[in-house]
């Protein structure tokens, strides 16, 4: 992007990057999809004129990102082929994978893709470009965080295949995210549900949007190190929710949240508000960790850095509002938890770590605290909890 506000740059960075990518495949500039490469470079310099002249056009900012993916399955494929593997490069786009949405789109659709889809492209062992497709509008669109993954299980519900397998550089789903200093051992087996409420709290390893496309038709996820040892059965692996241990598998954190509360004295204005609300949230990129609405109350979780324009916004609709701040959010996630939290913390565990429920359902516990020291009581929930943790 950089390169297209500097003309001196943009032509050595076409070199670079046929170069470097040259260095890991040298024999792809004398291989059947040399056109390809050449055209891939050649539509990288396009972009960056167009950017040069127009820097708000979003059509030629996707394509040049999306470059990078191009690139890239040129290389994977050319590597295959020379292991004998019948590999070719596939863009998503060119083989009918729609996305609900224009420029940048939440997630793929999946009824418009099954309609489109051009399974005579997938022979061989296709190497398909992940994080983009056809938009709405018939343009290039890109996916958000998650991208990649979000496409392959798309791809696998529209192929019903029988697997997919996500290749980390992590072993497993940890039962807590490393970023908090506690080793963990992976989780043997999370149900869909369970993975994307871990997945949308806390764990970087997966994106919610990557399990959704999977959860219809039954498919299993397998999460495997790309570093490590390849062992017969995957460390961890997600599918149906099956496994109701009514146990506590794992732990997602959020921290630096706050509640946002009002008072409405009139159920049908309420529901009106609300909506409006939630739709202003969306128009905002802010999202809401926890919702809470029964007559005449409502309360909305939000993460402290959009505390401010959050607020705003419900001010904007209800005349009273009251903001409380906290430390952190818990989840504890697990598979058909009890309806009622003493089963899982006690009274003087609550006590202890000064902790309110949030919400119960079948897959997680939400708790907060004002308690700012999140790894002393990720600590003490885990020691609790029983979680696998690493001497």
């Amino acid at each position: 992007m950089r390169a297209s506000q500097e003309p001196r740059y943009a032509s050595r960075l076409v070199s670079d990057l046929s170069r470097q990518h040259l260095r890991f495949a040298p024999g792809l500039i004398d291989s059947d999809n040399a056109d390809l490469f050449n055209a891939v470079l050649k539509g990288i310099e396009h972009s960056l004129e167009e950017l040069s002249r127009s820097p708000d056009d979003w059509n030629a900012t996707n394509r040049l990102l999306a470059a990078g993916e191009r690139l890239s399955a040129l290389v994977v494929a050319h590597h295959l082929q020379e292991f004998d593997i019948p590999a070719h490069p596939v863009g998503a786009e060119d083989i009918g994978l729609k996305l609900k949405g224009i420029n940048r789109a939440p997630v793929v659709d999946i009824d418009a893709s099954m309609e489109e889809l051009d399974r005579s492209a997938l022979y061989g062992t296709p190497v398909i470009t992940g994080w983009f497709g056809e938009g709405s509008d018939g343009e290039l669109a890109l996916l958000g965080r998650g991208g990649s993954d979000h496409t392959a299980t798309s791809i696998a519900h529209l192929i019903n295949a029988d697997k997919v397998i996500l290749w980390k550089d992590v072993e497993g789903v940890l039962p807590l995210n490393p970023r908090w200093g506690i080793q963990s051992k992976p989780i043997p087996y999370l149900g869909y549900g369970e993975a994307e409420e871990l997945a949308r709290l806390d764990t970087p390893v997966l994106h919610p949007a990557t399990v959704e496309p999977l959860r219809s038709i039954g498919i299993p996820l397998e999460i495997r190190d790309l570093r490590g040892t390849h062992h017969e059965r995957a460390a961890s692996i997600i599918g149906p929710d099956l496994h109701q241990t009514r146990k506590v598998k794992a732990i997602g954190c959020l921290p630096s949240i706050a509640r946002i509360s009002v008072h409405s004295p009139s159920l049908e204005i309420q529901s009106e508000k609300l909506g409006r609300v939630l739709i202003e949230f969306a128009k905002q990129s802010i999202p809401c960790w926890n919702l809470d609405s029964v007559p005449g109350h409502i309360s909305w979780i939000v993460s402290q850095h959009d505390l401010t324009v959050a607020t705003s916004i419900v001010r904007g609709h209800f005349v009273e509002t009251k903001i409380a701040e906290f430390g952190v959010m818990f989840s504890l996630v697990g598979n058909k938890l009890p309806d009622d939290s003493e089963s899982i913390l006690t009274n003087q565990l609550k006590q202890l770590l000064e902790v309110e429920v949030l919400s119960i359902n079948e897959h997680a516990i939400r708790i907060i605290s004002k308690n700012k020291d999140v790894h002393s009581m990720l600590e003490i929930l885990a020691k609790h909890l029983q979680l696998a943790l690493q001497a």
